[in-house]
């Protein structure tokens, strides 16, 4: 059985399995992967060092969703 260790993600307090890979954590909380981009520990972390990164005890998380679609509205004159 894991230990829960606290981190924060997008400012909120999550517990998480320690050890845990951060792309399990993420689909975990319920974020896909193909659309977020993400800070770790204050540095931007590329998406090729997320599987091997393991969540430790008071990690930080900005997670950052992309959201298309949609079409803006004429200016008006």
């Amino acid at each position: 059985m894991s230990t829960l260790i606290a981190i924060q993600v997008n400012g909120q307090a999550v517990a998480v399995p320690s050890g845990q890979a951060l792309t399990t954590c993420l689909e975990q909380l319920g974020y896909d992967l193909r659309l977020v981009a993400l800070e770790f520990n204050g540095e931007i972390l590329h998406r090729q060092h997320w599987l091997h990164t393991r969540m430790k005890e008071g990690d930080v998380l900005e997670v950052v969703t992309i959201v298309g679609g949609g079409h803006l509205p004429p200016l008006e004159p």
